[in-house]
């Protein structure tokens, strides 16, 4: 989708149809844009919102043709709820619906007014490029026959000369971020056949050359010398070479902060010896959403610009059974010399952040570091499919993130370190057990990586729940969804 901004009106511009936005107080009068829509279209625009007692309610869609008495073909009224409820997720949501409403009646070209008028221009600008990239995603790569109705060109409306900047800005951002999160999706939504280590890695090159990061890519022969045992230990059993994956962004001013980015790579998760039933094993090429989010935050950053250097992480293999899969009661040693006894092959999600962590430690000496990681199903039992988790060593760096969820329109919410539970992980032959008592599994896992963030303040963020949907949402359809890829952005653009 090819976006720009144009000083025009939604009476004015030439389109295959515009969006407009209606606040719920406002349905009885219309609102300004839409008199003056309605004037023009001889009142048929307004008898139809009353005809359909048109409730204005968040992301609530209707439509009219103009039969040639506009510019534009149709016209999308999107409702924004009641104006004092105005956030920047409610106009990203609005956006979306009126952005596929304006696809499915065959419009190519389509015009979206700046929504809203509670937020700042250039957050509303944000969130309305952001909302119509994300809810007209679609993943079509392996069907022949592909979508007819496809939104190729946005053109964002603004009137008001004051505001044409941040509009602009609004609008470069919104776009940058909406394409990192798809950019995302399409990895994770790929089969694991072909998105592979060794994919991965090809992707990191091409990023690297575009967007002129450094890049270090280190195969098993490379890991085995920097000692690390657990992220081979997990990549024994399968075929696919495992691939350690260093990117670096540098900014070009004096830098601000060292920031560690690590991301789960384990492209598709059998369970090991320890087998996964078939249903649990169904979904599992999502298991590298969070190397995903890493690669597709690089991406962004030289764009975005911000005045910190990011060196993004990713151990990336395959956990399969095999002759030569580790099996449970093995005991491997990590690279900062942690032995570490398997209770379970299908925990092994920690084992190759534990290396990634005790890497960054060593080799990127970061001010802080954060980890994506789908790596409980216990996550996705407390905070259900919508919501990631989030722990810290760090109540500072805590807080931060939740802010940037919060900006970003990403649920996400803190759950405790209890420091009693560790005993769970007591091993009788080595210093820690991959896996503690079922009850709070993910409290465990975060108390495992903890172990390994030495002692730089970490954050980890669980993204079991909402790395992946099996149905339809206001930002997207079934499948990846990108999540943690705009908190991330976010809160690494706050200091720009």
């Amino acid at each position: 989708m090819r976006v720009s901004v144009a000083s025009t009106t939604a009476v004015a511009v030439e389109s295959g149809a515009v969006v407009v936005g209606l606040y719920a107080e406002d349905v009885k009068k219309h609102g300004a844009t839409i008199v003056a829509l309605d004037r023009k279209l001889g009142g048929q625009l307004g008898a139809m919102l009353d005809a359909e007692k048109f409730q204005a309610k968040t992301a609530q869609v209707t439509h009219l043709h103009t039969g040639g008495r506009l510019p534009s073909g149709g016209v999308v009224v999107v409702g924004l709820g009641a104006r004092k409820d105005t956030t920047p997720e409610v106009l990203r949501r609005a956006a979306a619906a009126g952005l596929r409403r304006a696809r499915d009646l065959g419009a190519r070209a389509v015009a979206l007014e700046v929504l809203g008028d509670r937020v700042p221009a250039r957050q509303r600008a944000h969130a309305v490029v952001e909302g119509a990239i994300l809810g007209t995603y679609t993943f079509d790569r392996y069907k022949k026959e592909k979508p007819e109705k496809v939104v190729e060109t946005l053109t964002v409306l603004t009137t008001d000369a004051r505001r044409a900047r941040e509009v602009a800005q609004g609008v470069g951002t919104g776009e940058i971020f909406g394409e990192a999160t798809t950019f995302a999706r399409d990895l994770v939504n790929g089969p694991a056949n072909d998105v592979h280590p060794t994919h991965l890695a090809r992707v990191a090159t091409e990023i690297a050359r575009e967007q002129r990061l450094r890049l270090q890519v280190h195969d098993r022969a490379e890991c085995r010398k920097m000692g690390m045992g657990a992220f081979l230990g997990v990549a024994a059993g399968s075929q696919q070479p495992p691939k350690f994956i260093h990117l670096t962004y540098t900014p070009a001013g004096r830098r601000k902060k060292r920031v560690a980015v690590i991301g789960k790579g384990i492209t598709f998760d059998s369970g090991g010896l320890d087998l996964k039933p078939a249903d649990g094993m169904l979904r599992m090429k999502n298991d590298m959403s969070g190397a995903a989010a890493v690669l597709a935050i690089m991406r962004a950053l030289p764009r975005l610009a911000p005045p910190m250097e990011v060196h993004g992480l990713i151990a990336a293999t395959e956990n399969m059974p095999s002759g030569s899969a580790i099996r449970p009661g093995d005991v491997l040693r990590a690279m900062n010399g942690t032995t570490i006894e398997i209770g379970n092959t299908d925990a092994e999600g920690r084992l190759t952040l534990a290396d990634a962590m005790s890497y960054a430690v060593s080799r990127v000496e970061p001010d802080e570091m954060i980890d994506m990681a789908t790596l409980t199903g216990a996550c996705v039992v407390a905070l259900g499919p919508l919501c990631s988790g989030l722990f810290a060593n760090d109540q500072a760096l805590a807080d931060r993130l939740l802010a940037a969820a919060e900006a970003a329109g990403e649920r996400l919410w803190q759950l405790p370190l209890i420091e009693e539970y560790r005993e769970g992980l007591k091993s009788d032959v080595a210093d820690i057990n991959n896996v503690g008592p079922r009850g709070g599994g993910a409290i465990t896992a975060g108390l495992f990586l903890k172990d390994f963030a030495n002692d730089k303040p970490w954050a980890h963020l669980d993204i079991a729940g909402p790395a992946f949907t099996d149905k339809d949402g206001p930002l997207g359809g079934k499948g990846a969804t990108g999540v943690a890829v705009r908190t991330l952005l976010t809160y690494l653009t706050a200091h720009a």
